[in-house]
């Protein structure tokens, strides 16, 4: 999760939903709240720990900064100078992982349809949104903190772009560098409100809907593959801090694309990053 996060396009609630955590991560989160300390209080540490399911949120936190801090420099790195082969691998794990969501969908109806290509039409969407303009407004970056986090353990849709869609990214990047706390503060606060709220209304959809649920996670992940299909013309960038960010580009086909194509590299990683996906599913499996 940590390394899908660090690439701007790919989710970690693709990598939390097919290594098999995906409800286990969001019951998780909804333990947390006011009984919880109750809990604390009249039972002890033990009990509290036991009930907010300490051990798999500490296991899975620690999993992700250690990706975050060992990663983040390679794949920018990679990002920066070896594109097409780091989104042909990201391409092969997501195309596997819409056939693995979908094969948990139990009851394929006209509803189910209907949902997903919903959600694809949806994710598709968000893909082709230009950036908005930024803005450094408090209540402003308190929602924008509400709807990235929402968008970070969705399926298919990246937190980071959301802040880049809504006009936050370079006031985020800039309070995180210049250590601006109040603004940094009001992010968090927003994450932490999007993320308790958010993960609420996950839980009651998989409990009463959940083959549609899982539709309409399967639509996200579906249409988020224009976002990194691997061979792109980029038609317009700007900078945000010292990030350049694309702000419009179009996918062309590999043959037409300007300079090596890198096809023959890109074919193998695809298949390397579809390979993976269900080598993770018979992990989870086993346990």
């Amino acid at each position: 999760m940590g390394a899908a996060d660090v690439v701007p396009g790919v989710s970690g609630g693709t990598i939390a939903f097919i290594s098999g955590i995906y409800e286990e991560l969001i019951t998780s989160i909804n333990n947390v709240n006011v009984s919880l300390l109750n809990t604390l209080r009249k039972e002890g540490i033990k009990a509290f720990w036991t009930k907010l399911n300490g051990n798999f949120l500490l296991a899975l936190l620690l999993g992700i900064g250690i990706s975050v801090l060992s990663l983040a420099k390679l794949i920018s790195w990679l990002m920066e100078n070896e594109p097409i082969p780091l989104w042909s691998f990201f391409f092969g794990l997501v195309v596997a992982s819409i056939i693995l969501v979908g094969k948990e969908i139990k009851k394929w109806n006209l509803a189910a349809i209907i949902i997903l290509i919903l959600g694809a039409t949806v994710a598709f969407y968000i893909t082709k949104l230009p950036p908005s303009e930024n803005s450094a407004s408090l209540p402003y970056l308190f929602f924008s903190g509400a709807l990235a986090i929402c968008a970070m353990i969705l399926p298919g849709i990246s937190g980071a772009f959301i802040l880049v869609l809504l006009g936050s990214y370079k006031t985020v990047l800039d309070a995180v560098h210049e250590r601006d706390l109040k603004i940094v503060i009001t992010v968090g606060l927003g994450a932490i409100f999007g993320l308790l709220s958010f993960a609420k209304l996950l839980k009651w959809m998989f409990t009463h809907y959940k083959n549609l649920t899982l539709a309409l996670l399967t639509g996200f992940i579906l249409g988020s593959l224009n976002k990194i299909w691997p061979w792109k013309e980029v038609l317009e960038t700007k900078m945000f801090g010292e990030k350049i960010i694309t702000i419009k580009d179009q996918n062309i086909s590999p043959f037409s694309f300007d300079g090596d194509p890198q096809l023959i590299s890109a074919i193998i990683l695809a298949l390397l990053g579809f390979s993976l996906i269900f080598i993770l599913e018979k992990l989870a499996a086993k346990k």
